[in-house]
């Protein structure tokens, strides 16, 4: 079986997170993972603090195993959340789309262990230096917001930098199969965070025609967008996603703040209301590789079987 030290620091089984996915990874899934003994983690995403705590709470009915929540640093209400999770005492924070830095004292103090996603070298030094738990090396194959390096570059790099402080480093992105985990291992990553493959686990309320739209995806399945704001984004082809495109590169005249209003909502009516149509379906590159609903358990054993098989024969091509 495979343990890493991450385990031993979080008091977890297997070293896997459940990526924090805004409309999607509530208290039901993030409990379910944590049961399975992964990293739940529950989504704050523009939420205030009332929602979070009502979340928290429900989780703790669900699971005694420890779990996280995840922060987006963009939010307006990223300051009250922070609060609310060092005075709950949340096991883990995870947090993304901005630095998380001004909070760290606070949940550091409050005895939370604070995981960042980080997508340079350059971040992940400053997280290590303000005290972080472990460090999320996300590259630009994963979902929703993403960065400029590829998992497999910028996973080795953050590992080398981590090295002199023995902190834990976990690879994202463009993982979703007991392989992806074995490349990660032998990256140098000590454990995993996954999204997309999560988004079809029977314990995800996200709406059917959601999970559908992963199953049926290929490898060019995805697009990115937002890149001209400064939030490039990863999702799926639809209509709205060409359509915002369109708008973005055309060479006719739009604002930026008319380019952020066609984005109002569309999360929400992807998950929430399954719009085909008029949804942002966000979804990493590894989505071709999603084939079948399953559940949160049946995911993490078949992943890390596979990637434990793997491990155990690694080389066997070399001749």
């Amino acid at each position: 079986m495979i343990r890493t030290p991450l385990c031993d620091l979080l008091g977890i089984e297997f070293p896997i997170f459940q990526g924090g996915m805004a409309w999607v990874s509530e208290a039901r899934l993030a409990a379910a993972v944590s049961a399975a003994g992964g990293l739940g983690v529950i989504s704050a995403m523009n939420a205030g603090a009332d929602y979070v705590l009502e979340q928290v709470r429900l989780a703790r009915t669900l699971t005694a195993k420890p779990f996280g929540v995840n922060i987006m640093l963009m939010s307006p209400s990223a300051a009250e959340v922070a609060q609310c999770v060092a005075e709950e005492k949340v096991a883990v924070v995870t947090t993304g789309a901005g630095n998380p830095a001004k909070y760290m004292k606070e949940w550091l103090a409050a005895g939370v262990k604070v995981i960042p996603l980080v997508a340079s070298v350059a971040m992940a030094r400053g997280m290590i230096r303000a005290g972080a738990a472990a460090v999320v090396a996300e590259g630009c194959e994963s979902g929703g917001h993403i960065g400029e390096l590829t998992t497999m570059a910028l996973t080795p790099q953050v590992c080398d930098e981590a090295r002199a402080t023995n902190t834990p480093v976990l690879a994202a992105g463009g993982i979703g199969d007991g392989r992806g985990v074995a490349a990660a291992f032998m990256l140098g990553a000590q454990g995993v965070q996954l999204g997309t493959r999560f988004l079809v686990a029977r314990e995800c309320a996200v709406h059917q025609n959601y999970k559908n739209m992963v199953l049926k995806a290929n490898d060019i399945a995805t697009i990115t967008t937002g890149k001209r704001l400064g939030h490039t984004v990863r999702s799926l082809k639809n209509a709205f996603s060409r359509k915002y495109f369109a708008a973005e590169t055309s060479a006719a005249a739009i604002s930026d703040e008319e380019l952020e209003n066609l984005a109002v909502g569309a999360l929400r009516r992807a998950a929430v209301e399954g719009d085909e149509k008029n949804g942002c379906f966000l979804a990493g590159q590894i989505a071709g590789l999603v084939q079948k609903e399953q559940t949160a358990a049946e995911i993490i054993r078949e992943i890390f079987a596979e990637a434990e098989e793997l491990l155990n024969g690694a080389g066997r091509w070399v001749r």
